[in-house]
């Protein structure tokens, strides 16, 4: 599980209070202020996706811990958000990722910035997957082929979700070519289309040359020939190193973590200029009410505390490749705005 320095402390003390009895457990929650039927809305319509399975996973262990009926909807960014504004009891809270953040950063409308109009509450995992693929027949065998390619005049098409989460590696590779090859950076271009299968469409029908994708989404089709027309290969993943690191050792798929790591920094450079290198981890955490009563946030921080001190939602994490990474409120707020404003940069240099 990564865990920060500072919340190992909280961890420490949160393993003596995970031995009250379960009885003990009942009462305190039943006494907190978090009471009645709680919806958990989300920032997906699918519940099919890595959003709703994460939250699911959080969410089942969190009623279980509070003695609460608390139940996912999947109803979309645009809806979960009206939906949180008009609740300021606690009876509505979100589970949702960095596209929160990044959809205000690229101007998206219907986003706004979540750390001025909502309370951030703790980050509960990773999804290590962001991953950047070509055909398997590809002339581009790394990365660098693709950034010297760029360079040298070539026009390189990759199909992108605008405006979040699938476009923020876009916009890293255009800085990087635009840090290393200065004015050619447009030689990159984004083929602006919409789901997973939408890009991958855009692949199959030589539309692009590199897509945005998930190993959880495209793993499935790097074990096909290279002369079947679906066939892909990885050549980027943007998480960190230590990140997949944390990863079963059997991977996903046919796919092992040591295979994965090929795709990552060090293997994998993308520059930020200087010695910096960007990495992205896509990120899940809880949003709130800004009104909402703060001794909800204190309990839901202390419940999640006992249960990640009780290591079992771990497993269930990774088993589901998710890598676990719990920080409180105050710690996780600190934190992603620190990651926000470190993309806002990159955005800002492209635009």
């Amino acid at each position: 599980m990564t865990v920060s320095k500072k919340t190992l402390t909280g961890l420490g003390s949160a393993v003596v209070m995970a031995s009250m009895t379960f009885g003990a457990g009942i009462a305190m929650a039943q006494d907190g202020p978090l009471r009645g039927n709680i919806r958990v809305v989300i920032g997906s319509t699918s519940t099919g996706g890595d959003t709703y399975q994460n939250s699911t996973i959080v969410v089942d262990k969190l009623a279980e811990q509070l003695d609460l009926n608390m139940k996912v909807d999947a109803v979309g960014a645009s809806s979960a958000f009206r939906t949180l504004d008009r609740d300021s009891r606690g009876n509505t809270l979100m589970i949702f990722h960095d596209q929160s953040y990044l959809g205000y950063l690229y101007g998206v409308e219907g986003y706004d910035n979540i750390f001025e109009k909502y309370t951030v509450g703790p980050t509960v995992a990773i999804n290590p997957g962001n991953a950047y693929l070509v055909p398997k027949d590809s002339p581009y065998e790394t990365l660098d082929d693709i950034i010297a390619a760029v360079g040298d005049g070539e026009e390189v098409r990759v199909a992108i979700q605008p405006g979040g989460v699938s476009e923020i590696g876009f916009s890293a590779l255009k800085n990087a070519i635009s840090i290393e090859h200065p004015g050619q950076e447009d030689n990159l271009v984004a083929v602006n289309t919409g789901s997973q299968s939408d890009k991958n469409q855009q692949l199959f029908d030589g539309q692009a040359d590199v897509i945005n994708g998930t190993v959880q989404a495209n793993e499935q089709y790097t074990r096909l020939p290279e002369d079947d027309q679906k066939a892909m290969r990885f050549v980027w993943l943007t998480a960190r190193q230590d990140t997949i690191e944390q990863a079963p050792e059997e991977g996903l798929g046919q796919t092992t973590r040591e295979q994965l790591l090929e795709y990552v920094e060090p293997n994998v450079h993308v520059t930020m200029g200087d010695d910096e290198t960007f990495t992205f981890d896509k990120e899940f955490f809880f949003l709130y009410n800004k009104d909402m009563d703060p001794a909800i946030v204190d309990q839901i921080d202390e419940a999640l505390t006992e249960i990640y001190a009780e290591g079992e939602i771990q497993e269930v994490q990774k088993n589901s490749f998710f890598i676990p990474n719990f920080k409180p409120s105050e710690e996780a707020t600190e934190y992603l705005q620190e990651k926000m404003s470190r993309y806002e940069e990159i955005i800002e240099n492209i635009q």
